[in-house]
């Protein structure tokens, strides 16, 4: 067997070293890149501000829709409990104008009777003045003849 000389052995681990140091090389390399790539990637896709606040604006779209959903569902519960009472006070209303409609009548009614009352008696006193007025008129015809 042959022994390999020194040159020889120093030739092949030269070679190995130069393998090995750009193995090395490369692999620092690719651990840079994926570095690299990491750092500008960030943990997820990256957006632009204008996606950013076009989702941030959805997002409040979407709760004042739901405010102004429980806002609406407000509002008809309002609406059905003032249509009740608007209801009942027009109930009231027609009521109080039909008491009023009939205390007119009652009033006018009591005024006829007032005035009938009144007219009936200046009608009678009238009627007794008349005949006392004849009487005094035939006994002036008397006395002046």
């Amino acid at each position: 067997m042959k022994v390999p000389t020194q040159d020889k052995i120093h030739k092949s681990v030269g070679w190995a070293n130069v393998v090995i140091a750009r193995a090395e090389r490369a692999c620092a390399l690719v651990l840079l890149c994926s570095f690299i790539l990491i750092l500008t990637g960030g943990c997820g896709p990256k957006e632009t501000p204008s996606i950013k606040k076009s989702r941030i604006i959805a997002a409040e779209n979407i709760e004042l829709r739901k405010e102004l959903d429980r806002r609406n569902k407000e509002i008809e519960v309002l609406k059905a409990q003032y249509s009740q009472k608007i209801d009942e006070q027009r109930e009231q209303l027609q009521k109080c104008l039909q008491e009023k409609e009939e205390l007119k009548e009652k009033s006018r009614q009591n005024i006829r009777n007032q005035v009938k009352g009144v007219l009936d008696t200046v009608l009678e006193e009238n009627k007794k003045l008349r005949e006392e007025n004849t009487k005094l008129k035939a006994q002036v015809e008397k006395l002046q003849k």
